[in-house]
């Protein structure tokens, strides 16, 4: 089981060294997209084998197309990559697993022929039509952004998704997710023979949470999707997922499975989000509750 991760960073340095370290085997590659607003020096010593930095880079925005743009690099880069990757997962920089490499492998091996994606058909509850159809320009179109967003207070700025997706019915949910292989070549196919649902969501916030899923939810591989392998805790108000504190932690610890059920499904969780270069102590607490479980899967084994 081959497994190529696919990592979005702009910041946590010390983090990205942290997960790459984690997550390295045998049967393991990194491709890394640094944000090119990023200090890049504080990146230079992530230099390990099967490790691969996708350059030029671009400077990716929050919310905008260019994180589509920067993810859609990265797997150009790992599809074509000498290894066959039997799996490609997508993570960003605050993202850490929460059970070992070999644990993850033998999860994706155990449930070959899923695809781990959380997604939802719009409208639904998070993802009214509202969010792809007000017009959001991009940063470096400042003075259209400008326009749009007084014409978006007298809701003018709106415009009717089915005037051009035609027959695609717009599919979201959260941004990361697990791809086989067979799944992320069609994402790419689709990208390279049909621009219209990348030029109707590169004027619209989030479309990292509409472009992937759209595509998957309009393929063959729809009846093949399962939640998503991260947790996040969304319990406070607001538009980003709460810091990951002792709590979370303590949370992890006592379970032996992380396991998550929301609108998108039930399933376990492999991976959390967020961590950072300030609280590394969670990092390591997360280590030593991966090693002891990973010891008892073993005497499970052996008895």
């Amino acid at each position: 089981m081959n497994v190529a991760y696919l990592m979005l960073v702009h910041k946590n340095p010390r983090l990205l060294e942290r997960t790459i370290q984690a997550l390295s085997s045998d049967e393991s590659s990194f491709f890394v997209h640094i944000d090119r607003k990023a200090n890049l020096e504080e990146f230079s010593h992530i230099r390990r084998t099967r490790v691969f930095l996708c350059e030029p880079q671009l400077s990716v925005y929050w919310g905008e197309f260019s994180q589509v743009d920067a993810t859609l690099r990265l797997l150009r880069l790992a599809l074509n990559s000498s290894i066959a990757h039997d799996y490609l997962i997508f993570m960003q920089g605050s993202d850490y697993p929460v059970r070992s490499s070999s644990y993850i492998h033998r999860f994706l091996e155990n449930h070959k022929g899923s695809e781990f994606i959380s997604l939802v058909s719009m409208p639904a509850p998070g993802y009214p039509f509202s969010k792809i159809e007000k017009v959001r320009y991009s940063s470096d179109k400042p003075v259209r952004r400008f326009f749009s967003r007084a014409l978006g207070k007298l809701r003018l700025a709106h415009r009717d998704h089915r005037k051009y997706l035609g027959d695609l019915k717009p599919y979201a949910g959260d941004a990361c997710w697990a791809l086989s292989r067979e799944a992320c070549k069609y994402i790419v196919d689709f990208a390279d023979r049909d621009a219209s649902l990348e030029r109707y969501l590169r004027n619209t916030l989030t479309s990292d949470e509409v472009f992937f899923h759209t595509i998957i939810g309009n393929s063959p591989f729809r009846p093949r999707v399962r939640r998503n392998l991260l947790y996040r805790d969304w319990s406070k108000p607001g538009d980003h997922p709460a810091t990951l504190d002792e709590a979370h932690i303590k949370f992890f610890e006592e379970n032996s499975a992380v396991w998550v059920e929301d609108q998108f499904g039930s399933g376990e969780a492999l991976f959390a989000r967020k961590f950072s270069d300030e609280r590394l102590e969670l990092v390591d607490r997360i280590d030593r509750m991966v090693r002891r479980k990973e010891e008892q899967n073993c005497n499970s084994y052996q008895k």
